[in-house]
């Protein structure tokens, strides 16, 4: 038995869509760290009772009790381990859910939905019959599930065993805060989706949460930011795919997620650590990627991909074709060691041979295009006749997806040298017609693995950019390296290396 009820109650409230009116952007309670304050004094509930029945002290029972009166209770688990035997109720904010342990010693009390879902991909159906698992659409057997509120916070607890660890539908100023989020094998360890119950998109709903300071641990998508998913924070994190995930696909997944920020967070191990696929102005910075198959995966519009630290990685960042060619900005990245053969490839990455590897390789494809090699996932059905192709230059179809960035190439460099202090380039840039151009450069033993500074040249009418100028001084022997920027924000890869000399 999979909590019927329950289940049926969530799959009611994902079909029948948004159910409360929200303010565009409520971030007050956000900014605070917590739930907007009610006025009403809160009084503790405590969960000591490890069997999963409504007796008092149960989580079930604190639940029920916190959603009769929302806002006026904070539920403490002490219980060492709960193994739910059916679906819990969906959570009514405003209400904290926090383990005991972790205030006292930083560890975490137990839920774990093993006592109704077996560790099967199949355990967790997706929205269109058929079809199960990590890369489909779904809400399935949430452990934790946040639907059409506001104001929950859920800190210290390790939630594991579940298709999706918590889910966050449709829901604004959630806090998930200090969890360990393990073993979850369906959506994601975390899910924030502004799903409309028919698989649209919803753009005031899913607003304004943190995702803080957790450890994700062998889920299949560690995170979600899909349909709708806007202004949401993402800080401070560990997704790690481990050695034993049934579909290590991607740390974090933005699918038309816009405006989100995503800092400082490592990635390792997955097919992708970030794949954002067809988002807008999503913010991704001072992050660390390592053993991934991709760094990042980016398709979408104006995304800033700014000072992270990819290493050892296939690709650092594959900037995949798509229908509609748009500009996303790449700068100050740190890029070591990749072009590592890795094959992982659930539902992201390549495990094609001859697939171009290192720093930044622009037209890698995606799930959607023909020529991907890989899992597009378990339980993904792929329509082959409708699949889409990328534009080659040879008998092109009239749809076919043409190079991102707008065809933009790498720069030539023709001198890099040592001068007064100072390191002394010139080159040549091409970009679009009288505008400006920015030329990064950089210095290492392979692409991009120290970010020296910025020349800036502005194209002629024929889009070529003669670029001369000093960036910061680095060691004889080092190989420079540079990427083209242009002012609606596309960049390059990398061009060839120079050697530095005197």
């Amino acid at each position: 038995m999979i909590g019927s009820v329950s289940r049926f109650a969530l799959l009611a409230a994902l079909i029948a869509g948004p159910a409360m009116a929200q303010d565009p952007k409520p971030i007050a309670a956000v900014a605070a760290g917590g739930p907007a304050a009610t006025g009403q004094e809160v009084t503790v509930v405590k969960v000591d009772r490890e069997a999963d029945d409504e007796a008092q002290g149960s989580l079930r029972w604190a639940i029920a009790t916190s959603n009769a009166e929302p806002g006026r209770y904070r539920i403490e688990v002490s219980a060492p381990a709960i193994v739910l035997k059916s679906a819990l109720p969906l959570i009514k904010g405003p209400v904290t859910i926090e383990g005991a342990a972790f205030a006292r010693s930083g560890g975490h009390n137990v839920v774990d939905g093993s006592g109704y879902l077996p560790r099967d991909l199949k355990s967790c159906p997706g929205m269109v019959q058929g079809q199960y698992g990590t890369n489909v659409r779904t809400a399935s057997n949430p452990g934790f599930a946040l639907v059409d509120t506001k104001g929950v916070t859920l800190r210290g607890l390790q939630i594991r065993g579940f298709c999706i660890g918590v889910l966050v539908l449709r829901t604004s100023n959630a806090v998930i805060a200090d969890n360990l989020i393990t073993r979850n094998i369906g959506g994601a360890g975390v899910m924030l989706s502004g799903d409309d119950g028919k698989g649209g998109s919803t753009s005031h709903t899913t607003l304004d949460n943190k995702v803080v300071r957790n450890t994700f641990f062998e889920n299949g998508d560690g995170l979600e930011l899909t349909r709708g998913a806007a202004f949401n924070l993402i800080a401070d994190n560990t997704f790690d795919g481990g050695t034993d995930n049934l579909e290590p696909s991607q740390g974090i997944e933005i699918l038309w997620g816009n405006d989100n920020t995503v800092v400082r967070n490592r990635f390792l191990r997955y097919s992708d650590g970030l794949q954002l696929n067809w988002g807008a102005r999503n913010y991704i910075a001072a992050n660390s990627f390592n053993q991934n198959s991709f760094g990042i995966s980016v398709s979408g519009a104006d995304n800033m991909i700014e000072g992270n630290d990819l290493r050892g990685n296939g690709i650092g960042i594959a900037v995949r074709p798509e229908a509609k060619v748009a500009a996303n900005r790449m700068s100050r990245n740190t890029f070591v060691g990749n072009g590592v053969p890795f094959t992982h490839c659930s539902a992201g990455g390549s495990c094609d041979p001859k697939m171009a590897r290192g720093a930044i390789v622009v037209g890698p494809p995606g799930l959607e295009h023909a020529h991907f090699i890989g899992s597009r996932g378990m339980g993904v059905v792929f329509d082959k006749a409708g699949a889409a192709v990328a534009c080659t230059g040879a008998n092109d179809p009239a749809n076919c997806h043409a190079t991102p960035q707008f065809g933009l190439q790498p720069p030539s460099l023709a001198s890099a040298r040592l001068a007064g202090g100072k390191v002394a380039v010139k080159g040549e840039a091409t970009g679009p017609a009288s505008t400006v151009v920015f030329v990064e450069l950089f210095a290492g033993k392979t692409a991009g693995e120290r970010y020296l500074g910025t020349v800036k040249a502005v194209a002629d009418a024929q889009g070529r950019a003669a670029f001369a100028g000093e960036v910061d001084t680095v060691g004889e022997g080092s190989m420079i390296t540079a990427t083209t920027t242009t002012a609606a924000g596309a960049s390059s890869a990398f061009s060839k290396a120079v050697a530095l000399g005197r």
